[in-house]
């Protein structure tokens, strides 16, 4: 079937969104089954904290490095062919971890699949905003936004079910192939044909990092990033150690807490629709994650009183990416550069992926739990400062356009 919607169409292909979205949550996949297969990793290869954290924030390495040079790829070679890319190097990452025998080789693994995952997770949006009519986009891209937790909370369901973290990997690779061979029947590529000079490359880079309005976006999806992970990193482990659960319950318990975040992805896509404004729900979002947080890991509150403030957390959130992904169209120096204006949000979002769980994990290690409240607070402060300009450079932009 045909996949592709010329621009400015009034149609929504609905199976190219599902392909996307569903290839987006088989990506983000790979980083929950790194963190619910936590203590399964520390009881065979012998792992700490501060290794188990890089498990995951080798993700983010390859993140802050790849995440324009990723859009400028997308830009270049086209978005469609960059997605199924992406979910190729990421299967030959899964399987190539899921036959490694310690930890240097699975470090290795992960490499390849953040590489995919970053291909993956700034294609995704490009054929989104190509395939998906205006009226459409903010409700489209909460769903997008949803790929993260659901993805996430998915492999924490699906993890203690099985008695091996390699018997994890091998799972995660069968899906990866399926979603793979959806992604190249189900979406067609653009019409238009991709054009790129390492000149037109350079001036692109330029134009967006000397941009407020990408830059903003990177800073606060970083501030996000940071108080997520943070908390989301280390969340099994928590579980099992504050809670006193088994394994298998802090993956269900995970998993719902995770899903919340899903709740408020798509509550930001239908304020959004209806007119509220975007900097005011990200100062919302982040002082109740910031005050949630620091509960959590300052107190010694029961059970239920603990699980209760981690869904609230993941909830409110989620109203945080939902808002920022769906208005990088609108901040983007012109539309052939939104590509790379998400790639430069994703290396926002990979900062904070990388600086929170090997920083709060080392913190861990050497103070308790209790020292993660300092980078929560710190995030918080500095998202709640930032988007009060978010949408002052939104109404300037709408008024040099007019």
């Amino acid at each position: 079937m045909s996949a592709v919607i010329a621009s400015g169409s009034h149609r929504t292909d609905w199976f190219a969104v599902t392909a996307v979205v569903a290839a987006g949550m088989v990506a983000a996949m790979q980083v929950g089954k790194g963190l619910i297969a936590g203590p399964l990793l520390m009881a065979d290869l012998g792992l700490d904290l501060t290794a188990l954290g890089w498990i995951t924030s080798v993700f983010a390495i390859v993140g802050v490095v790849g995440g324009m040079p990723a859009g400028a790829m997308v830009a270049a070679v086209g978005d469609r062919r960059m997605l199924a890319v992406g979910m190729s190097i990421l299967l030959v990452g899964i399987l190539f971890g899921a036959a490694s025998p310690n930890f240097t080789l699975l470090i290795l693994s992960r490499i390849l699949e953040g590489f995919g995952f970053l291909l993956v997770v700034v294609a995704g949006p490009a054929i989104l905003m190509r395939i998906v009519a205006p009226a459409r986009s903010d409700i489209v891209f909460a769903l997008w936004s949803c790929f993260m937790p659901a993805g996430m909370a998915i492999a924490m369901l699906s993890g203690p079910l099985f008695q091996s973290w390699q018997a994890i990997w091998w799972v995660n690779g069968l899906v990866a192939l399926v979603s793979l061979l959806t992604v190249i029947a189900v979406i067609s590529p653009s019409l238009a044909e991709p054009r790129a000079s390492v000149a037109g490359l350079r001036a692109d880079a330029t134009t967006t990092l000397t941009s407020r309005g990408p830059v903003l976006l990177f800073c606060l999806f970083a501030l996000f990033s940071l108080m997520s992970f943070t908390l989301s990193s280390f969340l099994p482990i928590l579980l099992v150690t504050r809670m006193n659960v088994s394994l298998g319950a802090a993956g269900v318990l995970g998993a719902l807490i995770t899903f919340a975040n899903v709740i408020g992805n798509l509550a930001a896509g239908t304020m959004l629709s209806r007119g509220v404004g975007r900097g005011r729900l990200v100062i919302i979002a982040a002082t109740l994650m910031g005050a949630t947080g620091i509960w959590i890991f300052l107190s010694q509150s029961g059970d239920t009183l603990t699980f209760a403030l981690c869904v609230l957390f993941s909830a409110v959130g989620g109203l945080i990416p939902a808002t920022l992904i769906s208005t990088v169209p609108m901040l983007s120096p012109r539309p052939a550069l939104a590509p790379m204006a998400m790639g430069l949000l994703m290396q926002g979002s990979n900062l904070g992926q990388l600086v929170g769980p090997v920083a709060v994990g080392a913190a861990i290690d050497a103070y308790g739990w209790t020292s993660g409240a300092a980078f929560i607070a710190a995030g918080a402060a500095l998202s709640v400062f930032l988007a009060t300009t978010l949408d002052r450079v939104l109404r300037n932009i709408a008024e040099g356009k007019a």
